[in-house]
């Protein structure tokens, strides 16, 4: 694997009543297009939660409708063969209207590594070919693409952070005829520094190269234009912002790349496989669209329904109104934390629910502890400090935040 050469880099529990003000932070109001959305939560008062780039809690609507869906598995008597279809076509055709998709172009599958070695398995690759990735990105992306780079004798490739940040101009620049392919996230997951797809997606495509994108960290909180990026592969794990259960997610795979080869040769796969009487009746035909690539026994009783109910929600709020809350709160963020010696990626080029908040000199030493210690759940990502709000924030856990970034 080759790294690109790089330019120069670049306490007490608090215990107030919710909505209190704190003696010298700003007071912070938001004019969110959502109203808070915490009741829907199970968030305690105390616990301020801007972790949802690492896990998002589970709405009530979903953690219920697991509940149900695992009793169900207690009587399998009453779980009819139709039912492992019928799970997953609920929840393709979810993700598929959040992706802009239909039902047919979408696989289930249990992780973003599953998706993305599918993806390089069916890319065409050799000796004098590079795949291009973003360093400090996260690895599932990186390992599938790097052993399918060693195998075929080609050259994985990550580019550095910008000092701008300016990535988009970065992967342009490295894209040419050496270019088997492209694995891209759409925002970078320590700081959320943008790419633009669009106009990534459109050079791939004149020298004949294949992108994959891994939208975990956007899908579900900002909108995404399928028609105009044209993507090959669209892979996303569903517990961070599609609200969803650990172990699952969904792959779309353009029309074009439906004939590949998947990881798995899964029965329900097969054409015919809903008659259960004929399943010994082996068969080579495929079942149509992207299913070939469903990972082995997709239609979990209990984790499928409530990633379902998960993306329903998401509608339901809708993405461009969850993006333009979010970016509410994070400006309101950076406009506390600017003063105390902290910046982050200009508004322009950042995801607007994405913020990686950076200090010179670097973070304060214990800040992630201190940040616990009062209860204020964020990650720190390489040299930032990630932060990742969603609907379930307010302004008390604002204040609490800029209170411990205070010192």
């Amino acid at each position: 694997m080759v790294i690109l050469p790089t330019t120069e880099p670049h306490g007490k529990r608090l215990r107030r009543p919710r909505g209190g003000a704190d003696p010298g932070i700003p007071a912070l109001r938001l004019m969110p297009t959502l109203p808070c959305q915490r009741h829907r939560f199970e968030i305690p008062d105390e616990i301020a939660y801007f972790n949802c780039g690492y896990m998002s809690p589970l709405l009530r609507r979903v953690r219920e409708t697991g509940e149900r869906a695992i009793a169900r598995k207690s009587r399998p008597w009453e779980l009819p063969p139709a039912y492992f279809f019928e799970v997953l076509h609920d929840a393709r055709t979810r993700f598929a209207a959040l992706l802009g998709a239909t039902g047919e172009d979408i696989a289930v599958i249990p992780a973003v590594s599953y998706g993305m070695a599918t993806a390089a398995r069916n890319t065409p690759m050799g000796p004098g070919r590079r795949v291009l990735m973003l360093d400090e990105e996260f690895p599932s992306t990186i390992y599938a693409w790097r052993e399918r780079a060693a195998e075929t004798g080609a050259e994985a490739v990550l580019l550095p952070r910008p000092r701008d940040n300016d990535w988009t101009r970065l992967v342009l620049d490295a894209i040419d005829e050496r270019t088997a392919a492209a694995a891209l996230p759409r925002c970078h997951w320590t700081d959320g520094a943008l790419l633009d797809l669009t106009a990534i997606a459109a050079r791939l495509r004149e020298v004949g190269a294949v992108l994959a994108l891994d939208l975990t960290q956007t899908l579900g909180a900002m909108p995404f234009d399928l028609a105009a990026v044209q993507p090959d592969w669209v892979i996303v794990a569903a517990y961070k912002w599609l609200l969803g259960p650990y172990s699952v997610g969904f792959m779309y795979v353009s029309p074009e790349r439906q004939g590949g080869s998947p990881l798995e040769h899964a029965w329900m796969a097969r054409e015919g496989s809903e008659d259960f009487s004929q399943l010994v009746s082996y068969r080579d035909r495929f079942q149509p669209g992207a299913r070939r690539f469903d990972m082995g026994e997709p239609s979990n009783f209990g984790q499928l329904p409530m990633a379902t109910a998960g993306l329903e929600q998401i509608l339901e709020w809708g993405v461009a109104a969850i993006q333009e809350t979010l970016s509410r709160t994070t400006s309101a963020i950076v406009a506390g934390a600017e003063p105390l010696g902290f910046s982050a990626v200009p508004r322009e080029r950042r995801a607007g629910h994405y913020l990686g908040l950076r200090r010179a000199g670097g973070l304060p030493a214990g800040l992630a502890e201190r940040l616990t210690a009062a209860g204020v759940y964020a990650s720190v990502r390489g040299d930032a400090l990630r932060i990742t709000p969603h609907l379930y924030n307010d302004e008390r856990d604002l204040g609490r935040l800029l209170e411990v970034l205070a010192g």
